[in-house]
């Protein structure tokens, strides 16, 4: 009798169990799964299943039907796109706020900050797709506003998110302009502050509001909207904080 009743506890907890689909922007790629743990602790029967890429690409890819139910983007213009045109049924909402950082793997004195990029020995520098990635824009405006983005553009190998600028800036470039909450993967725990990385001067861009929204396909699901309220929540905030993050 005791193994019959565990047996229909069993199927009957399956039976409720799911799984939710979320489009995540590439920079986040470091906290998510710090993320997903925290909210299984109160949710451990919803299975997230996360799709990496950056904020342009993924918004193209909603656009086309693709089956995700929440999206996190990067910043809040594809959310906002999404909104107005019914594909987000509700309204973009801030969930942290990102920064700039340089990172070399070589040793670099970033007391001269922006003007550091104009060294001889920096031939080329990475950077974000600024038609796909937030972050892009922020790095072309941080040169803008430093009056050196002319001069640099020829030096630039662009990458598709952040996260493969972040590849070229270690393995293929001099430099690179990537999301400061990259430097709390254990990946990069080589790199030192001040002397392989540094924060870009917040003054030189737009701050990076990251915005979330839920999806036409997660309309109606619970789990979905867990996740969601989650997102928004001191525990998600706290673990955003570790990663880096400024918090709305």
């Amino acid at each position: 009798m005791q193994k019959l009743l565990l047996l229909f506890l069993f199927f009957f907890s399956s039976a409720f169990a799911g799984e939710i689909t979320i489009a995540v922007a590439a920079n986040v790629s470091y906290a998510i799964k710090s993320l997903t743990k925290e909210f299984n602790k109160d949710y451990p029967d919803t299975k997230v299943r996360v799709i990496l890429g950056s904020s342009g690409k993924l918004t193209a890819q909603v656009s086309h039907g693709a089956p995700y139910q929440l999206f996190m983007s990067a910043d809040m213009k594809y959310p906002e796109a999404l909104y107005k045109d019914s594909i987000a049924i509700t309204k973009p909402r801030i969930y942290a706020r990102g920064s700039l950082a340089y990172i070399s793997a070589k040793k670099r004195d970033f007391s001269l900050g922006m003007k550091l990029l104009q060294n001889d020995n920096i031939r080329k520098i990475a950077v974000a797709n600024p038609h796909t990635a937030p972050y892009g824009i922020a790095a072309a405006q941080a040169m803008k506003h430093s009056g050196v983005y002319q001069s640099l553009k020829p030096k630039f190998v662009y990458g598709e998110s952040i996260s493969q600028t972040l590849s070229y800036a270690i393995s293929a470039t001099d430099i690179g302009l990537i999301a400061k909450s990259s430097f709390y993967s254990p990946k990069l725990a080589q790199y030192k502050k001040g002397v392989h990385w540094a924060e870009v001067d917040p003054s030189l861009y737009t701050p990076i509001n990251q915005g979330i929204v839920i999806l036409k396909e997660g309309h109606n699901n619970q789990e979905v909207t867990d996740f969601y309220q989650f997102m928004l929540s001191p525990k998600a905030h706290k673990v955003l904080s570790d990663f880096g993050y400024l918090i709305p």
